[in-house]
C-alpha cells in the first residue's frame, strides 16, 4: 500500500503516507486554497436564489496557474480555427465564466479543504506516518484536489503535453525545478492509483 491507494470496504480508498508526505500534500493544498482565493464575503446574501445567480468575473485570470485551473470554456488549444471568429469566442467564454467561475472556485476550495481536514485528522492520531482511510465521498474530493495540484504544478513547470512530461524525467538533480518535478510525478502516481481504485 505505500505510495498507492487501495480499495477499502464501502467504496472508499486507503493509502499509507509518511510524515513528510502528509506535510507536503497539506502544504500544497493550503497553497492551492490561497491561490483560489477566499469564499463568499461575510456580507454575501443569505438568499440561496440570489447566490445561485450571483455573477462572477468575465475575464480570465492573469496568473497562468489560475488560467489552467479556470480555463476558458471556448477556444484555446484544439479549437477549430475559422469556425467562429475570435471575438465571438471571447464573448462566449466571458459569458460562460460569469456564471460558472464562482461555483468552480467553490468546488476546488471544498476539495482542498477536505484534503487538509483528512490529513489533520490522520496526523492527530499519532506521530510519524499513518494509513489514511477515505470514504467514497472523501475519495472524490481527493481526486479533484490531486488533479488541481498537478495542474497547478504543471502550469508552473510549463507542461503542456506528454512530451513535456517525458522531458521532466531527464532533468539533472541540480536543476532547481527538480523538487517540483518530483512532487508533480508523485502526485500523478497517487492520482492514477486513486482513479484505478474508484473504478474497481
Amino acid at each position: 500500500m505505500p505510495g498507492q491507494f487501495e480499495a477499502i470496504p464501502g467504496g472508499g480508498a486507503a493509502v499509507a503516507l509518511d510524515e513528510v508526505e502528509i506535510s507536503i500534500i497539506r502544504s500544497l493544498a493550503v497553497q492551492l486554497l490561497e491561490l483560489i482565493g477566499p469564499g463568499p464575503a461575510e456580507d454575501a446574501s443569505d438568499d440561496p436564489l440570489a447566490e445561485l445567480f450571483a455573477e462572477g468575473p468575465s475575464e480570465p485570470p492573469a496568473d497562468p496557474v489560475l488560467k489552467r485551473l479556470l480555463p476558458d470554456a471556448y477556444g484555446g488549444p484544439g479549437s477549430e480555427e475559422g469556425a467562429v471568429d475570435a471575438d465571438e469566442l471571447r464573448a462566449y467564454s466571458a459569458e460562460f465564466r460569469r456564471f460558472t467561475e464562482n461555483d468552480l472556485r467553490a468546488k476546488k476550495r471544498d476539495d482542498a479543504l477536505v484534503v487538509i481536514r483528512c490529513l489533520d485528522a490522520t496526523a492527530s492520531k499519532g506521530e510519524g506516518g499513518a494509513v489514511l482511510k477515505l470514504s467514497a465521498d472523501e475519495s472524490q474530493h481527493w481526486l479533484g484536489a490531486l488533479n488541481d495540484l498537478r495542474l497547478a504544478i504543471g502550469a508552473r513547470l510549463e507542461v503542456t503535453d506528454e512530451d513535456d512530461t517525458d522531458l521532466l524525467f531527464q532533468l539533472p538533480d541540480a536543476d532547481p525545478r527538480k523538487p517540483m518535478v518530483m512532487a508533480y510525478l508523485w502526485l500523478g502516481g497517487l492520482q492514477e492509483t486513486l482513479v484505478a481504485t474508484l473504478m474497481d
